[in-house]
């Protein structure tokens, strides 16, 4: 049994009203989900605000309510505290029994890429033996349990019961993905981290945070701060990560590629066929617990494709040395690893090839691009849906970055969608976002074919492949359901090829399909 009293020992509070210990038996924030004795936490959103829904909550049950601000008429516990949002997180924490002290955590965080390096992580991990637990953009994932997931970090009572749950099931390693908008809002909070990682920052979520620099200031708490007893990892190619090397409290492992300054610098990197081959070289002598490591070298190959993967596969296998794991089982692990769906994945390889990227933001078109520039192919064709709802500033990068590599790329046209029916309202392109891109295109002298609807532009596009072409369906919630499409409409024009081979990426997916 869990009381009020042994539950505002975790939060500061401000003030109380109509104080009493009583018996606590859950914790909710949306007041359609409370039922009778649970504390209602009135969280202030973008969109919202809960301190209007406290009647809602009351006529559900509600035993008590955390508020920013006082609310008259109510004669059940009222605890006001300065932001909700941490109360609400330390609150869980202690509800749960602080279940991730007792699993070794590991906080991924990035721009780009914490998708894929989570799912290798989890690889490694899960292949020595660890029961693994995954939280991410695609999925939540432990045991027996699976669940797409709604945020790339849940909230943070969402997470704590999570993690209690996997703290029943015994699992020993959680691989959990960190966005910006999570530590801004305290969704993280409470979460204690054995091992925190930062692989690149470029700009993001810019209109959300309202400046780079916020967003900077909010990507970055996860390694300011972190602690003496936890592990840092630090990509010194990105000077964002590589200026944390001195502002955090915890013991720093750093890696480079164009660096070799770090603690590992991976070299000899081979792209030649999309799927890397390169040579991890451990510079400087480190100890984790027992384990020592020594320089050394050992070569890494990958299935999976792009030059992103390489930064991906360098914090996978540091985490991995972290976790005592053998190089040759991370060396196995990383050649089986198949992938996360829409990074940088082929689905069709056969006289042309189609891959399939979310292309989020200028930093990953940019190492999305720089991959294909290393690969051996004939024509590209690049299928675009533009990212609706971000704002122009997000749209106007990502076209520049396009521009940028175009002329190095042999693209002279674009084939741009609006997905208006494969999006929802909150994706859907906004007609300041199209005029960005569309501006952006014009003075680099490429040509837009512009459709309004997905299945039409990929049509196109597949209708001027031939053998030794790239097909790049590129565009996050807008391509979501491009795979799908465009192998429904290759299994038309070719009826003969094997429809359990074609259609075998679509099997796991979790995007675009209903």
């Amino acid at each position: 049994m869990t009381t009020l009293f042994e539950l505002l020992q975790s939060i500061p509070v401000l003030e109380t009203w109509h104080l009493k210990d009583i018996e606590i038996k859950g914790i909710a924030y949306n007041s359609r989900n409370v039922a009778p004795g649970d504390i209602f936490v009135c969280i202030k959103g973008y969109k919202t605000d809960g301190h209007k829904y406290i009647l809602g909550a009351i006529a559900n049950g509600a035993a008590a309510v955390v508020v920013e601000d006082y609310q008259a008429g109510w004669d059940i516990p009222q605890i006001r505290v300065a932001n909700s949002r941490q109360a609400l997180a330390a609150l869980s924490d202690k509800f749960y029994g602080s279940p991730s002290r007792d699993m070794k955590v590991i906080g991924l965080t990035a721009t780009n890429g914490k998708t894929t390096t989570s799912f290798m992580t989890n690889a490694i991990l899960e292949n020595y033996g660890f029961r693994t637990g995954l939280v991410g953009t695609v999925v939540i994932k432990y045991g027996d349990y699976y669940e797409p997931s709604q945020l790339t970090t849940p909230e943070s009572l969402d997470l704590q019961y999570h993690l209690a749950q996997m703290k029943k099931q015994q699992i020993s390693h959680v691989c959990m993905e960190v966005s910006s908008s999570a530590l801004e809002l305290n969704r993280v909070s409470n979460v204690a981290y054995d091992i925190v990682a930062l692989n690149n920052i470029s700009r993001e979520h810019i209109d959300l945070h309202g400046s780079f620099e916020n967003y900077l200031k909010s990507k970055t708490k996860l390694i300011r701060d972190a602690g003496p007893q936890q592990w840092a990892i630090l990509n010194l190619d990105c000077p964002y990560a590589a200026s944390l090397v001195d502002q955090t409290k915890a013991q720093v492992l750093t890696y480079g590629i164009k660096n070799t300054e770090g603690t590992l610098h991976c070299k000899n990197v081979d792209l030649s066929t999309g799927r890397a081959k390169f040579t991890v070289e451990i510079k400087k002598e480190f100890q984790v617990g027992e384990l020592t490591y020594s320089p050394q070298e050992f070569d890494i190959a990958l299935y999976t494709p792009g030059f992103h993967s390489v930064y991906n596969a360098m914090v996978a296998i540091m985490v991995g040395l972290l976790c005592g794991v053998p190089i040759p089982v991370i060396q196995k692990s990383l050649l089986a690893f198949t992938g996360v769906e829409r990074r940088f994945e082929i689905i069709f390889e056969d006289d042309f090839k189609i891959i399939d990227d979310h292309f989020a933001n200028s930093g990953n078109i940019d190492v999305t691009l720089k991959t294909l520039q290393m690969m051996d192919y004939r024509k590209l064709a690049l299928v675009y849906a533009i990212r609706g709802s971000r704002g122009p500033t997000v749209n106007r990068e990502s076209a520049e970055m396009i521009a940028a590599w175009a002329p190095k790329l042999g693209l002279k046209e674009i084939i741009a969608t609006l997905s208006r029916s494969h999006v929802t309202a909150k994706d859907t392109v906004q007609e300041e976002e199209l005029v960005a891109f569309q501006q952006v295109m014009e003075q680099a002298g490429i040509k837009v074919y512009l459709f309004p609807e997905l299945p039409d532009a990929i049509a196109h596009a597949l209708s001027l492949m031939g053998k030794g072409d790239i097909m790049l369906l590129a565009g996050c919630q807008g391509m979501d359901y491009g795979a799908k499409i465009a192998l429904e409409q290759l299994n038309q024009l070719r009826p003969y090829i094997d429809k359990g081979l074609l259609f075998e990426p679509l099997v796991k997916r979790v995007a675009g399909i209903e």
